[in-house]
């Protein structure tokens, strides 16, 4: 093994991780460190981007330690496409309603600009083709908008520059405010294309009432942009490397959002007899909610779901981005707040709860004679966008439902429940899949990364739901792998960056679809869209006069 590294950093909804990676792609160390969140109230999230910089700060100084400094050959970032503000020194600006300058960072999950996406949606302008034809509100523009409205002497009117997390973090790293096509297409309304001409769009600005941030050539937002992978100019500049123990200058990457970072990570992933064109893979990027990433020779528009977006994962090709706001959330939540959870965790000890349910509706299954645990709900349904639908519906409004409760509360129930909850997830990706192929994506393998990758259960119903193949990476950290591609990229270490998704994709395990399956869960599907038409015909009924 080389003794060359390069180091992965990637902020996460409730964390900071760094990982040191090897030439190879195998990530050989890593350290995390939690990140604070503040809910004051339903539906604000907001963050600190002083805490988030002194976890990376911490976690990278962990991992580097002991490794001579002349080996870390680069550095990557990718973060949540949260929003950061800071004054014309560098410092915070509060972004919340308590005044506190320490919150500053408005998380990607905030859905507090409900009404500025409404009303940016209703003026319909030609640039919403990009975003599937409707903003989302866990984008910027809808939050900047609200910060205007609601904070505008204490946040707007000081504010120097807007950033997505992801550059804030290359810019504590560099002193260099530069920022990435992934970031501003895919969240800020930025336009590229394969011509080079990439800008920002006045009219857009103009109409939702934003112009202001054309002043000084959009330097608040962005004035000079790079592809991901791009070196940073100088490197990491001396405060940085000074507080990090690295060396000056030591290739900074340009950042991406974490779930492109997964799927950068993923895409390179080579499995014998499954078709390696990157345009066949579906990535598919788990934590607290799940990213669908989809990349193109040519772009693709597809109704409901965000995109194409040029150069934003891999150079050259077009990105398509679905999604499904909850997942391991939703998990968590329907286990956490379910009667049985208490006494279970108290028998089980340090075993995961959702490895125990697995457990129990395999015996479950076993005792009523079925071929499998997917088989108990035949009378449980679920449609599960209990934060709302990203794709592609792109509904924030749309609520969860249960279909077929009793009043029981045993371990079992909560076990059918669960049950029914992965498929409903399931359901939700072949939702995406089918309009992605609609569109003309011509999908073939899921590759799946992230928190729920380890869940066996959810990874076979994907399977089985998509009848498709399943491929887990041998590497589990696909996210910190991306962002030491990207660290690889800026240092030309292997020449550009699809060399270096080739030299460090790596091999995986293959979980094949359960053909037998097929019909029970083409039935269930019928009844997951049913449930959507009969939650619209619900809010039919109660608008009427």
């Amino acid at each position: 093994m080389s003794l060359d590294f390069f180091i992965g950093v990637d902020v996460g909804t409730g964390s900071a991780r760094a990982g040191l990676v090897s030439t190879e792609g195998k990530v050989v160390r890593s350290s995390v460190a939690k990140v604070r969140t503040w809910n004051p109230k339903s539906d604000f999230y907001e963050q600190s981007s002083v805490d988030i910089w002194s976890a990376c700060v911490k976690c990278i100084k962990e991992v580097a330690r002991g490794v001579n400094p002349e080996n870390i050959k680069g550095i990557g970032f990718d973060a949540t496409c949260s929003l950061v503000c800071l004054d014309s020194e560098g410092k915070p600006l509060p972004i919340s309603q308590t005044g506190d300058n320490n919150r500053n960072v408005i998380l990607w999950m905030d859905h507090r600009a409900r009404a500025e996406a409404e009303e940016i949606n209703s003026k319909q302008h030609q640039l919403l083709k990009y975003v599937g034809g409707k903003i989302s509100l866990e984008m910027e523009t809808p939050k900047l908008l609200w910060l205007k409205r609601n904070l505008f002497e204490t946040c707007w009117k000081k504010a120097a520059y807007f950033f997505d997390l992801p550059d804030y973090l290359t810019w504590m790293a560099t002193e260099n405010d530069t920022r990435s096509l992934c970031s501003l297409v895919c969240k800020w309304t930025y336009e590229a294309s394969e011509d080079g001409s990439h800008k920002w769009n006045p009219s857009y600005f103009q109409q939702i009432g934003l112009d202001d941030l054309e002043t000084n050539n959009w330097k608040k937002i962005g004035s000079f942009v790079q592809n991901p992978g791009s070196a940073v100019n100088n490197g990491l500049c001396k405060k940085a490397a000074e507080e990090l123990g690295l060396k000056i200058g030591t290739p900074i990457g340009t950042s991406m959002i974490d779930a492109h970072a997964g799927a950068l990570g993923m895409i390179g992933c080579s499995i014998n007899g499954l078709d390696e064109d990157f345009s066949s893979k579906l990535g598919l990027i788990c934590g607290t909610s799940t990213c669908h990433m989809a990349v193109s020779k040519v772009p693709v528009f597809c109704q409901g779901v965000w995109g194409p977006y040029y150069s934003a994962v891999i150079p050259g090709m077009w990105l398509n981005e679905g999604g499904q706001s909850a997942t391991g959330k939703l998990i968590d939540h329907i286990i956490e707040t379910h009667p049985a959870t208490a006494e279970i965790q108290t028998r089980i000890g340090e075993k995961h709860i959702q490895e125990y349910l697995s457990e129990l509706l395999e015996r479950m299954a076993k005792r009523e004679n079925l071929k499998s645990p997917n088989l108990l709900t035949s009378n449980l349904h679920v449609w599960p966008d209990f934060h709302g639908n990203r794709s592609p519906l792109a509904d924030p409004g749309l609520r969860g439902s249960v279909v077929g409760l009793t009043l029981g509360n045993s371990e079992e129930d909560l076990a059918l429940l669960y049950m029914a909850i992965i498929q409903a997830l399931s359901y939700g990706t072949r939702h995406i899949i089918e309009c992605l192929r609609d569109s003309g994506h011509n999908l073939k393998t899921i590759l799946i990364c992230g928190g729920l990758s380890k869940n066996k259960l959810f990874v076979k119903t994907q399977a089985d739901v998509a009848k498709l193949p399943v491929v887990c990476p041998d590497e589990p950290e696909a996210v910190l792998l991306g962002s030491a591609i990207l660290a690889a990229s800026a240092a030309g270490y292997f020449g550009d960056m699809k060399a270096a998704i080739r030299r460090m994709g790596g091999s995986g395990t293959v979980i094949h679809p359960n053909i037998d399956l097929a019909n029970f869960h083409d039935k269930k599907y019928k009844v997951f869209l049913k449930m959507y038409k009969d939650q619209m015909e619900y809010r039919r009924i109660m608008d009427a006069e």
